[in-house]
This record gives structure tokens, sequence and C-alpha cells, in this order.
């Protein structure tokens, strides 16, 4: 791949010309590949041309080479949290947007804020700073992209639970891959420059097996390379913000109010969109089975948490009512330049699904001129 990412000169060129805070994101497959020392070699790099730069938040992790490059930069202290006997240190968001920077560096994204703290995720801080007119240099790995949060898993094994919505990442200005081949990052682990020698065992057994990092190294090279190549079809449609275009060649999630899994709709939902490069709905059809009156309480808590998480993602949630869930969603998807359809396998009965009774067998031979996607949900289905 041909190296043609974006300087820290072009960043700070579009700092000077913007009114609102600009986002650059350093996207990694795993820890210790360099994105937090990448971060601060280019914040030396943009203060030495006369930026006005602070650290707001950078963990080195006990680094020495990352650790050296801290001194020279200013730092806006942390705040001092205490929550059930321990002493927690967290970014100052009001301490940055009191200071203004021109640019603040933002490490560790995907974190979860203190109980307490005015937003409960990191990113929603930087947001903050964005909407101040700060802009904003942070970092994170691949794995904490909510889409991939399925994915990842298969791939390694391992269930992330801190994650950051694509929305987020839509938001960037400009993305930089920190990439490092798998056995030299597997050195480095290795010879304790990650993780103290104690941890290196365990690490070898989890992200670190090495078709695990071929896997996410595979999966980051994917993701920037789509996030470019979307956010250049923006520039030459003449946008000027992370909305996506709305025209014909949308997807449709058909988000039922039982599944426990409606999560993986949603990521699928969201991958799909992300690769059409197009707007998507989240939709539910209420029946008179399932009127305010009626829901099951647990049923009404499912969808009320998968609203949130479809809102997180960036679709357009839509409710529905209907006694006919398969002809009011597929009438909504003619009427609104629907393309795909994303659906979960159903879990009817065995003679149902062969007769075609059940609504997702249905939804499939009704859905002429859709393409339908359909999510396997079965093995999961057990609790979130």
């Amino acid at each position: 791949m041909n190296d043609v990412r974006p300087s820290p000169q072009d960043f700070l060129e579009l700092v000077r010309r913007a009114r609102e805070g600009k986002l650059r994101v350093y996207i990694g497959f795993a820890a210790g590949v360099g994105k937090t020392y990448r971060l601060l070699q280019e914040a030396h790099a943009l203060a030495g041309k006369g930026a006005d730069i602070v650290i707001a938040a950078v963990d080195a992790h006990d680094r020495p080479d990352t650790e050296a490059l801290i001194p020279g930069l200013e730092v806006v202290p942390l705040r001092t949290v205490e929550y059930r006997g321990l002493i927690l240190k967290e970014m100052d968001l009001e301490g940055v947007l009191a200071r203004r920077p021109a640019i603040a560096i933002v490490d560790e994204v995907a974190h979860t804020n203190a109980p307490g703290s005015k937003n409960v995720k990191r990113y929603k801080d930087i947001l903050e700073l964005l909407e101040a007119g700060i802009s904003v240099l942070c970092a994170f790995n691949v794995q904490h992209l909510e889409s991939l949060n399925d994915l990842v898993e298969q791939e390694t094994g391992v269930k992330v639970l801190e994650t950051i919505p694509d929305t987020f990442l839509d938001r960037a200005d400009q993305i930089v891959n920190v990439d490092l081949p798998v056995e030299d990052l597997l050195e480095r682990l290795k010879a304790g420059k990650i993780y103290p020698h104690e941890r290196v065992p365990l690490a070898l057994e989890g992200f670190f097996r090495g078709q695990s990092l071929l896997s996410l190294r595979e999966l980051t090279l994917r993701e920037v390379a789509e996030s470019i190549e979307t956010a250049g079809r923006h520039f030459r449609l003449g946008e000027t913000g992370p909305s996506r275009p709305t025209g014909p060649g949308r997807v449709m999630v058909c988000l039922s109010s039982m599944t426990k899994r409606g999560a993986m709709l949603l990521r699928k939902g969201s991958r799909v969109a992300g690769r059409l490069n197009t707007h998507w709905f989240v939709v539910n059809v209420e029946t008179p089975s399932e009127s305010p009156v009626r829901i099951k309480s647990e049923a009404q808590r499912y969808l009320i948490d998968n609203f949130q998480r479809a809102e997180d993602l960036g679709a357009e949630v839509v409710k529905l009512k209907g006694k006919d869930p398969v002809k009011t969603l597929l009438k909504f998807a003619r009427e609104n330049q629907v393309s795909d359809l994303v659906v979960g396998r159903s879990r009817k009965p065995w003679l149902m699904q062969v007769l075609g009774l059940s609504p997702t067998h249905r939804l499939v031979n009704e859905a002429l001129g859709f393409d339908v996607h359909v999510v396997a949900m079965e093995k999961r289905e057990t609790g979130e």
C-alpha cells in the first residue's frame, strides 16, 4: 500500500482555515503499534510550526520511548476523581475548554470515564471539544469500532467491551493508519516493550495470537481504505461535513422487539451502509399485540436500548404501526429508496420455517428487487 497519509502540516492548514474543530484520528490494529508515539511525534511537529497545542489526555503505558516525548509539550492537568475508595485520573474537559488551545491531544478514545463525569465516554468529550472549535488529534485501535464488535470476537475470541460508534470515525477529517508488520509487533511484545514480561503469556493467548493479529491488521487496512474512499466521495460531491449522501440505495434494518441480539443486526446494518456509503434506517413495526399497554416490559427494554444504539451508530430510527409487519416493512422500503434489507434469522419452530410462515421467510420471499442480508443469531441468543 502506498503511504499517502496526510502530514501534520496538512492538518495545521485545516485547523487554520476552520471555524469548527477538526479531527485527526490515528488508528491501529493492536496495542504497541505506535499510535501514542506517533501522536506525540506529530504534536511536536505541529508545535514547532507555531500551533497552540496541549496534551489533554495521554497514557504512555510506562513505555520509556513514549514517555520521553511528553516533555516540551504543554499538559493540561488531569482531574482527580474519588470513587469507592479509589483515586482515578480523568481528562479535565472543563480545563481544556477553559484553556481553549487550537489543538488538543486525546489518547484512548474508547475509554469509559469515571462515574459522575459529565460524559460517560471519552469520545463524547472529544465531540464537545470539536463543537467548541478545538481541533483534536486522537488514537484508538480498530477493535473498538462498534460495528466490528461481532467480527472481532469471531476472529479473536475476545469480546471487546469498550466501543466507539462508527459515526465518530465518520466525523474524522483525516485518518492515519499506524501500521507495523505482525512479526515486528510480536518481537516488541516478547521483548517487554508493550507489556511487562509477566503479562506477555496472557497477551499471546488473546489478541496477540499470530492469526488474530493478521485478522485485525486486515480489518484495519480495510476500514481505513473504506473511510478514506468515503471521504473522497464526500469531497467530490462538495460535502463539507460527515453526513452521507441520501440518494437511492439506502439500507434498512428490520428490528424486532423480541431479539436479545439486536446489536448484531445493527452492527451488520452499519457495515452494509458504510460499504455502500449510504443512509440507513432502523425500522420497528408496532403490531396490535405490542401496543404500549400490551407489550412485555422485557421487549420494551430491548427496543429502547436498541433504538439508542442505532442512533449512536448513525441510523435513522423509524417506528411504524401495522397489523402485518412484513407488508408494512416492505411498503416503507419501497417508498424510501431502500435497496438492502438486514434481517435476523427467525427462531420460529422448524415446521413454520419450512412452510414459509415465519416473518423472516415471508420477508425474504416477498422482498423482490431487494438485496436481503440474513444475520444468524441463534447461537448467541442467550443474552447480551
